[in-house]
């Protein structure tokens, strides 16, 4: 390579990391006038945002929860449940991380995540599909909403509480039953069910090319794109500097959008928040018997997702708890198979290899959005947790305006990063 090829790039703003967080970060730094450089090791939308269930959502306002029933207790430890699988190694380690997300599931904890996550999830529909207007993604996106089905009377019960928050916060949705449900959607195999029809959310066909299409919006529009390894990252003085394919890059603010990845970086900075993963996994399969979706339906009760995509009916994992660089559990997989095919006639996977992803989870299941208080010149927006493709956009658009020094939509005070360090 050379000498000219190497040189030094300056920029306002270094984003690292390239999923749908990070990109529309960059995306909407740039509309704002900043000359921004985005960095990952990967093509833009390769991780998590690539391999979800693909649903925005207008719902959920009330936190996930530890599982306390016996026995479904039982039947976790015992390798049989399609909603969590762990490594008890793993589970040992993040001990005092579970105790914290549980006393964030309990009601005075749902009742602080419902005040902070309404206000996201009230703009994140519009969000959307306002970048994907102006970045020719718009076709990805359908509306419909999707469904939450509860094989028993109990976990309907414990919707209770999500339909209430609802109700408080505006958000329209349908309680369904048998006939209802088969109305919507011919093919599942209905009997027993109850569903919730959650109106307002809407979803995709391809989350991994609307990523895609959001990038190259930001290309156009006069964004910079590179290849590198953000653990490399150093700071002189008051300048952010990082070595890349195309050459070094520098910039006076940078933003941490890493998912999964973000500690690495992080720890050697210097900075400690209580970032879990909890892995997931998709297959895409061809339908049997001409069967088709509409739109993505989820078993609540199961933890997992049948959605329709360019590529098949995708279906998507619950919770693992495993250590991040693990080798996949193919178990996952086979367990979650089964239970989706008690709902829908799954044929031949269309896919050589099961894809696994991770998802980034603090404690609160609310993301740190903000600048970092104790490094400055350096932003912070990971840990979104299940919500990742739903709120990217808006936690994106929320930061882009912190740094460029406008007046936020939203308050953002509830997300801050300080409130891991009080």
């Amino acid at each position: 390579m050379t000498a000219k090829t190497r040189q030094t790039q300056s920029f306002d703003v270094i984003v690292l990391g390239a999923g749908i967080v990070g990109v529309t970060t960059a995306l909407h730094l740039r509309r704002l006038g900043l000359e921004v450089a985005l960095v990952d090791r990967k093509h833009p939308g390769e991780e998590a945002s690539f391999g979800n269930a693909g649903i925005v959502q207008r719902n959920g306002f009330v936190p996930h929860k530890v599982p306390t029933h016996p026995l479904k207790l039982l039947g976790i430890f015992l390798g049989q449940s399609s909603a969590v699988s762990l490594d008890p190694a793993t589970v040992l380690r993040l001990l005092p991380w579970i105790r914290q997300f549980q006393k964030a599931g309990s009601e005075r904890g749902a009742e602080i995540y419902s005040r902070v996550v309404a206000p996201l999830r009230a703009f994140a529909v519009q969000e959307h599909l306002e970048l994907a207007r102006s970045t020719n993604a718009d076709r990805f996106y359908r509306q419909g909403g999707w469904l939450h089905l509860y094989r028993s009377e109990d976990g309907f019960k414990e919707s209770n509480a999500e339909r209430q928050y609802a109700r408080v916060f505006g958000v329209a949705y349908d309680e369904l039953g048998d006939s209802a449900i088969n109305a919507l959607e011919p093919g599942l195999k209905t009997g027993g069910l109850k569903a919730l029809h959650w109106l307002e959310s809407c979803s995709v066909s391809n989350p991994g090319a609307v990523v895609d299409a959001f990038w190259r919006g930001f290309i156009r529009e006069g964004g910079s794109s590179f290849r590198g390894d953000a653990r490399r990252l150093t700071r002189h003085r008051s300048v952010w500097q990082l070595s890349c394919e195309r050459g070094e890059i520098t910039a006076s603010q940078a933003v941490v959008a890493l998912g999964a990845w973000s500690d690495d970086l992080l720890t050697r900075l210097g900075e400690t928040y209580p970032l879990a993963v909890k892995r997931g996994y998709h297959m895409h399969y061809r339908p049997l018997s001409g069967a088709s979706l509409s739109r993505p339906v989820v078993d609540v009760e199961n933890g997992f997702a049948l959605t329709p995509t360019d590529n098949g009916i995708r279906l998507t994992t619950g919770v693992e708890l495993a250590a991040r660089d693990a080798p996949p559990n193919p178990a996952v997989l086979k367990r979650t198979k089964r239970r989706a095919e008690e709902l829908f006639p799954l044929g031949r996977s269309l896919k050589d290899e099961v894809w696994m992803g991770c998802r980034p989870c603090l404690p609160d299941s609310l993301p740190v959005v903000g600048p970092s208080p104790l490094t400055p010149g350096l932003w912070l927006n990971f840990g979104h947790a299940h919500d990742g493709f739903t709120l990217g956009p808006i936690t994106g658009r929320l930061l882009a305006s912190m740094i460029a020094g406008k007046d936020p939509l939203l308050d953002p005070a509830g997300l801050s990063p300080g409130r891991f360090f009080q």
